[in-house]
Parts: C-alpha cells; structure tokens; sequence
C-alpha cells in the first residue's frame, strides 16, 4: 500500500474510532473520505492531500501536508468549534498504525473557523502534517 493510501486510512479510523469526535459526529461518526453526496451535518471530510519527499535516515520518507474539512449547520460556532477541537485533540501527536509504513510523527499546524455567503453552513479547516517512511 502507498504511504499516502496507508495514512488516510489510519486517519480515517483514528477519527472514527475517538469516543469525543464520535459524541459529536454519531456513532458511526460522520468522518468522509469525501463530501457526501446528501450530508448530515456535523461532518469531517478529508480533502486535499500534498505529499513531498522527505530525507530521513534512508531518504525515502515522505512528508505528507493534508486538510480536513469540518461542517456545521448549526446556528452559531460552537458546535463547529467543538468538531474542530476534538479532531485536533484525536490527531496531534496520535500515532495510528499505517499498513506497511511507520508513522514518525502527526502534528496539526493550523486550524481556521468561517462562515459560507448566506451565513450557513460554517467550515472549520484543520492542515495536518505527517512524516511516514517505509518499515
């Protein structure tokens, strides 16, 4: 499995499986790979996805930049504020097991709050940045 393929599936089920992302979110928690088609709000999506080689001891590690997309239908931003914090607080520093690869650290590097025109829906936007190499 590629690095990239084996971190968005860690990603994915690291999210979905943390009891606080799930309080917010429902079990299953409404964690995407992409925007749903018909959504149900609150949700996370996971979106873009940059990846660039990274010179580790060998030089075969990868540095991975990402961005989750959270969702909020809500009139007002605490719910939206309540998904972004519980994602951050699943992902920094978490150290999910990747098919194939190592994870050598997860870190979230930024995270923003807005309104859509019209004042609904309201986005929150984490960037996420992982180092992988290969085991």
């Amino acid at each position: 499995m590629s690095p990239d393929l084996a971190l968005h599936k860690a990603l994915l089920d690291h999210l979905r499986a943390d009891a606080s992302v799930k309080a917010l979110l429902g079990d299953p928690a409404r964690v995407h790979d992409a925007p749903p088609d018909t959504p149900v709000c609150p949700y996370v999506a996971l979106g873009r996805a940059e990846t660039r080689p990274w010179g580790g001891l060998d030089g075969e590690g990868i540095e991975h930049l990402l961005t989750l997309t959270c969702v909020s239908r809500f009139d007002g931003a605490e719910e939206i504020k309540a998904v972004i914090a519980a994602v951050r607080t699943a992902l920094h520093g978490a150290a999910p097991t990747l098919d194939g690869h190592r994870l050598v650290n997860l870190r979230v590097t930024y995270a923003d709050v807005f309104r859509a025109p019209g004042w609904r829906p309201l986005y929150g936007v984490l960037r996420i940045r992982a180092v992988t190499e290969p085991m």
